[in-house]
């Protein structure tokens, strides 16, 4: 194991966020992660699961928030529903400079919270 991360996000807290800042989405989320969002009676839910999962992956590269573009983790689903990484970028490349040959990662979330944990083996 290379790392793991964990990271909550409160879900009115980043609905707020949403709303007062709207380009924030099409700077965070990629097209793919937008258009599962927007699908949902609640987008602000699933923007703040992904979220999660951005900032649970930076932890696990021993990063922290800032260090590289939130734009360049994206949260991808297989078609068995299973929610995986896709990398691009600067997250791509240091994942690789990290030895990251695979990715473990979990999503869950209530109306108030969203959890993600990230492993990186």
């Amino acid at each position: 194991m290379i790392g793991i991360g964990v990271d909550l996000v409160d879900v009115e807290r980043f609905r707020n966020v949403l709303l007062r800042t709207p380009n924030i989405v099409s700077r965070l989320f990629r097209p793919l992660e937008r258009e599962y969002a927007e699908k949902a009676k609640d987008p602000a839910e699933r923007y703040a699961g992904r979220f999660a999962v951005k900032e649970a992956t930076l932890k696990s590269l021993g990063l922290g928030l800032g260090s590289m573009p939130m734009y360049d983790i994206e949260v991808v689903r297989e078609s068995s529903g299973q929610p995986t990484l896709c990398l691009h970028g600067k997250a791509f490349t240091r994942s690789e400079e990290a030895g990251v040959t695979r990715w473990e990662l979990s999503i869950t979330h209530t109306d108030h919270l969203a959890l993600a944990t990230v492993v990186a083996l």
